[in-house]
């Protein structure tokens, strides 16, 4: 596995090693020894969770407040996605920025993504296979959505073929300032 340094602090770009032949290929999509070893950091994942989407589909700015906030390592099986993060940790140094990166079935990369992100993702490819490992549990009474078109955090999203397939929940997503209340009090 090759790790690659985002420029956001434990925010790190995984390309696995793919061995391919006749017979198909193989590659390991996470080894917890080589992970510590190259990034520095101890993750124990505890949930995996998989989604199918339409092309359009785009889904987030998603994260859990507190205790329940969650490490990700993120990967598509199928299709592409444009996989888009923010870092909401209030003494980053890049607090409020964003990185994004295509994550494919072609390109094999994963993104880890350190707890206190917000996450989402707009789907470029017909019936997409989105695949990733929890550090914490999923609880509902912390999830927190950042309006995906916030203009205090300026992602620019592509253009579709037609308008964006979203749910009302990341249609109706608190602004910047509003999210930043709701995790530090402020």
């Amino acid at each position: 596995m090759k790790y690659i340094e985002t420029g956001i602090a434990d925010l790190w770009l995984c390309e696995a090693n793919k061995y391919e032949d006749e017979r198909g290929y193989f590659f390991e999509a996470f080894n917890r020894k080589d992970f510590a070893e190259n990034t520095g950091l101890t993750v124990d994942f505890v949930q995996q969770n998989q989604s199918k989407s339409a092309y359009g589909s785009l889904r987030g700015l998603h994260l859990q407040k507190g205790d329940s906030s969650q490490a990700k390592l993120m990967r598509v099986i199928q299709g592409e996605v444009l996989d888009i993060v923010v870092d909401l940790r209030k003494d980053s140094a890049t607090f409020g920025h964003h990185y994004k990166v295509l994550l494919s079935d072609e390109n094999n990369k994963q993104l880890f993504v350190p707890r206190h992100f917000a996450h989402g993702f707009l789907v470029l490819q017909p019936d997409t296979t989105f695949i990733y490992s929890c550090d914490t549990y999923y609880d509902k009474s912390a999830e927190v959505t950042l309006n995906y078109k916030d203009p205090q955090i300026a992602i620019d999203w592509p253009a579709v073929n037609g308008d964006y397939i979203l749910s009302a929940k990341d249609e109706q997503g608190l602004d910047f300032k509003t999210v930043v209340e709701t995790l530090y009090g402020e």
